[in-house]
């Protein structure tokens, strides 16, 4: 059998891989699993990611890409006259919005750097990349402390399946602010 040429068949098993941790969790992933979901052959699967660690980071990479875009999309975050804890609870709103698979998904490959050292410097990234920018607003201290307050209120809210308050986030990020 001939070899196809298929340039999108890397971004399809890390596609299909968060699909299956969205489904099964990390305990579910697995390079069988994915060659499946993804239909390829499971010789694709290890071919690109040789471990399952390095599957997990660029899925990690992937999701921390997205939720990068949206805060990028947000120019009033940048825009020193505009309430900054009034614009970052409502991007947790746009998080929240709709299916939260995306979120739980993208926070159980952050907290698998727990048990996996290869995940901890993409699940660093995120925050980072994140405070990096609120510094730009306040200083580095309190932009830290922002990062963790949302991703404290993000994880609440998933963890007790309990609808995103905004007012609340609103209230307790505009206490951290000075």
């Amino acid at each position: 059998m001939a070899r196809r040429y298929d340039p999108e068949r890397r971004q399809r098993i890390i596609d299909a891989a968060i699909r299956v941790v969205g489904e099964k969790g990390i305990a579910g992933l697995s390079h069988r699993t994915v060659a499946a979901e993804a239909d390829v052959p499971l010789g694709s699967t290890t071919y690109h990611f040789k471990t399952l660690d390095d599957l997990m980071v660029a899925a990690l990479r992937q999701g921390n890409e997205r939720y990068a875009k949206t805060f990028a999309a947000r120019e009033a975050l940048r825009d020193p006259g505009t309430d900054l804890a009034a614009e970052l609870a409502a991007l947790g709103g746009e998080w929240f919005a709709g299916d939260r698979t995306g979120l739980e998904v993208e926070y159980e490959l952050y907290l698998a750097a727990l048990r996996r050292p290869a995940l901890r410097p993409v699940a660093d990234e995120w925050g980072r990349g994140f405070a990096d920018c609120l510094a730009e607003r306040t200083d580095p201290v309190t932009a830290r402390a922002l990062v963790a307050l949302i991703d404290g209120i993000c994880l609440q809210v998933l963890l007790t399946g309990a609808p995103y308050d905004e007012r609340y986030a609103r209230e307790v990020l505009a206490r951290v602010i000075p």
